[in-house]
């Protein structure tokens, strides 16, 4: 698992988001079940996944916004 930049989510269509916040929730789950407790992969998943989540829900309020700025 790489590093989710917010640049990356980006640029990934509403299918490809929705996509990968699955995937990381279901690989989240995988790595609590293995370790049983926070470790640096999991701290990893919870961050991509609140970068997704965030990106969404700021694409949400505005979308006129990401207009603007380009």
């Amino acid at each position: 698992m790489s590093v989710l930049k917010y640049k990356e989510v980006q640029k990934m269509n509403g299918k490809e988001i929705d996509s990968k916040l699955k995937d990381l929730r279901g690989e989240l789950i995988k790595s609590n079940v293995a370790a049983n407790k926070t470790n640096a992969k999991t701290k990893e998943i919870k961050k991509a996944i609140a970068r997704i989540n965030t990106f969404k829900s700021g694409k949400e309020k505005s979308p006129s916004k990401d207009l603007e700025e380009k």
